[in-house]
């Protein structure tokens, strides 16, 4: 009996040992299928991921140059002369620079500092260049490589005879800008006063500094495009979320000519300030929507509703502030009537010291942006009719921030 039994538990064990062994097949089968598809998954996942990131194109190559290379390089070196009141520079993904003339060309200056002969660009419309307007800002759009866009603001005469500035795009082929097409038009205009700094930002948006076209009013009117710092899409439409649900981002400025974003993405930027006296230009923070007060209020002073500034110039100096660019935490800015390019050391969204380099060294100063190498690229406007120029102005001069 109980040696039936036991065989008779033995078979049952032998079965259920062969069942479990199926079934131990089945599910290794059914691991490694799963296993596999889920790696085909992720390896999918990651092919788009990949092709998503690689459709993301920077404005300019990245830098090549060493750290010891950097420190080689000289404190200033002149890279071109002869230029006609350089204004705003813009590197190409090949490291070529496009200047603005603000007679109304568009220069091209090869990777050998030479100043190529023919324009990439002569405005059609007729740019007037009397006083501060003319051919002014100039950007590259983030993703050049695939569309080849390229932006420009400048100062022209209407039909009617009215001064006014816009911000147009086209397309660089060849060497050549061609395709004008206006995204943002009718910017008041005056001899003075016209802004005209134009970047995109980290948000992939277009900033746009206007003047208050020597109409103070116009500056306090959200509903004018004078005065202001706007934020369009690269077609030119206001952004969703806009503070006003217009073009503008924030207003009451007097003529803002220089705007940089920091490594945390919070944008500056640089203001002339009051004329007659001359007189607290101004270092900003910007916010959505914010008021920066002028007329209402200037220097020092505070208003409800209004910001200060983070720095003035005080009462009886004047830097007349222009381009503007970031070097880690500090914020490098030009000097006009200053003829001396500044730097703003900032952290925890404060400035906690204040530097002057190059005082007078080579008059005044324009633009400054960062090179592909890491470079400061410095513009001189000596020939603006407000300076001394040198038998070889205007230049463009980089500095090497690291020996400042």
């Amino acid at each position: 009996m109980n040696v039936k039994l036991n065989a008779s538990l033995n078979d049952v064990s032998e079965r259920n040992n062969k069942k479990f062994g199926k079934r131990k097949i089945l599910i290794t089968v059914l691991i490694i299928v799963f296993g596999t598809g889920s790696l085909f998954l992720i390896q999918q996942s990651k092919q788009k991921a990949l092709q998503i990131t690689q459709t993301v194109v920077p404005t300019r190559a990245p830098s090549t140059t060493s750290t010891q290379a950097q420190k080689d390089i000289p404190v200033t070196t002149i890279i071109t002369q002869n230029l006609e009141v350089p204004w705003a520079i813009a590197f190409l993904p090949d490291n070529r620079m496009l200047v603005t003339e603000r007679p109304g060309r568009v220069r091209i200056i090869d990777t050998n500092g030479t100043l190529e002969q023919i324009f990439a660009a002569t405005i059609n419309v007729h740019v007037e260049s009397d006083g501060e307007g003319g051919l002014l800002g100039i950007v590259v759009h983030p993703n050049f490589s695939q569309n080849h866009f390229v932006y420009l603001y400048y100062t022209y005469k209407s039909g009617a005879g009215q001064t006014l500035n816009r911000v147009v795009r086209m397309k660089f082929e060849n060497d050549k800008l061609i395709n004008e097409k206006i995204i943002v038009d009718k910017i008041p205009g005056a001899i003075y006063h016209n802004g005209g700094r134009i970047k995109f930002g980290p948000d992939g948006y277009l900033y746009i500094t206007t003047g208050d076209a020597r109409n103070s009013s116009q500056a306090q009117d959200t509903n004018s495009l004078a005065g202001k710092i706007l934020r369009v899409t690269d077609e030119g439409k206001a952004v969703p979320g806009n503070p006003f649900n217009n073009l503008v981002y924030s207003y009451g400025h007097r003529n803002p000519q220089g705007i940089a974003w920091n490594s945390s993405g919070q944008l500056w930027e640089t203001e002339h300030g009051r004329t007659n006296p001359t007189g607290y230009d101004e270092v900003n923070l910007i916010q959505s929507g914010g008021n920066y007060g002028w007329e209402v209020i200037q220097g020092s002073q505070t208003k409800n509703g209004m910001e200060t500034p983070k720095r003035n110039s005080g009462a009886t100096t004047t830097w007349a502030p222009s381009g503007a660019s970031f070097v880690g935490n500090s914020l490098f800015f030009a000097g006009l009537k200053g003829e001396t390019l500044y730097e703003a050391v900032i952290r925890n969204s404060q400035i906690v010291d204040f530097k002057e380099h190059l005082v007078g060294k080579y008059g005044r100063l324009r633009e400054v942006v960062v090179g592909p190498d890491g470079m400061l690229y410095v513009t001189t406007s000596n020939k603006d009719r407000r300076g001394n120029p040198g038998s070889t102005d205007d230049k463009i001069i980089r500095v090497n921030p690291q020996k400042l």
